[in-house]
């Protein structure tokens, strides 16, 4: 078991960098084990193919140096809420031991990044229930339940109850981001076109970062929702 400190669990491929890549890289430059988690090989994608969207997968980790990566193979589109798909990630949970959790946007355009948030939040609450037992490699495992989980804000606009000044690690996450080369815009394509692979949208995720990063006065940001309340000890540490 590697235990990591911060577990990104996301629906498709791309979903991490395009939404708190910046915020993995910054946590990463200060020393912590970060890993991401990815539901789905994105099949149901209009470009690339399962093969092409696992290796920008482990390019992208290394862009963000990332401690782990793994992908649970659940079905794009057709993968549910459900104690199938619970038990499975109550599992990687398990193994990672996070005390942080990143997860998809608790609604979106594409219903798989509402799922995937409540699957994410269900199954991290139930990895914390000792009479739920699960196996890895034949080993009972422990019972583990994450201190936080937080959501990262996607294509629709969230409220932000908090916003992660990325202006740092502005050029790591775009390197993160291209690294599924077979997503984004390119002209010389022969693929057909798709809602993210249009000329706008990299132009969006500029926009909404500097929106997010204007909001506390720094370059770009990312906005992320909670689901239960921040303790703060100190009010000097509110920036």
């Amino acid at each position: 078991m590697s235990k990591l400190d911060i577990l990104v669990i996301a629906a498709h491929p791309d979903d991490a960098e395009l939404g708190c890549s910046g915020t993995i890289a910054a946590h990463v430059a200060k020393g912590y084990k970060v890993g991401i988690v990815d539901l789905t090989h994105g099949e149901m994608g209009t470009r690339g193919t399962p093969e092409i969207r696992l290796e920008e997968s482990a390019a992208a980790a290394k862009v963000l140096g990332l401690s782990a990566r793994e992908n649970m193979g659940f079905r794009d589109i057709f993968f549910k809420d459900d104690e199938s798909h619970q038990l499975e990630l109550i599992k990687v949970i398990r193994k990672y031991q996070p005390d942080i959790v990143l997860a998809n946007a608790i609604s979106d355009r594409h219903p798989d990044h509402g799922k995937g948030a409540s699957l994410a939040t269900n199954s991290c609450f139930m990895s914390g229930l000792r009479r739920i037992e699960t196996t890895l490699d034949g080993v009972l495992q422990e019972a583990w339940r994450p201190k936080f989980v937080y959501h990262y804000i996607q294509n629709n606009y969230i409220e932000p109850d908090f916003i992660f000044d990325i202006t740092p690690h502005w050029d790591t996450k775009i390197a993160s981001i291209l690294a599924f080369k077979s997503q984004f815009f390119d002209p010389s394509s022969k693929e057909p076109v798709s809602f993210i692979s249009s000329p706008e949208f990299l132009p969006f995720i500029e926009s909404r970062a500097r929106e997010l990063g204007h909001r506390i006065m720094a370059k770009y940001g990312e906005g992320f929702t909670v689901e239960r309340f921040i303790g703060v000890q100190d009010l000097f540490d509110l920036k």
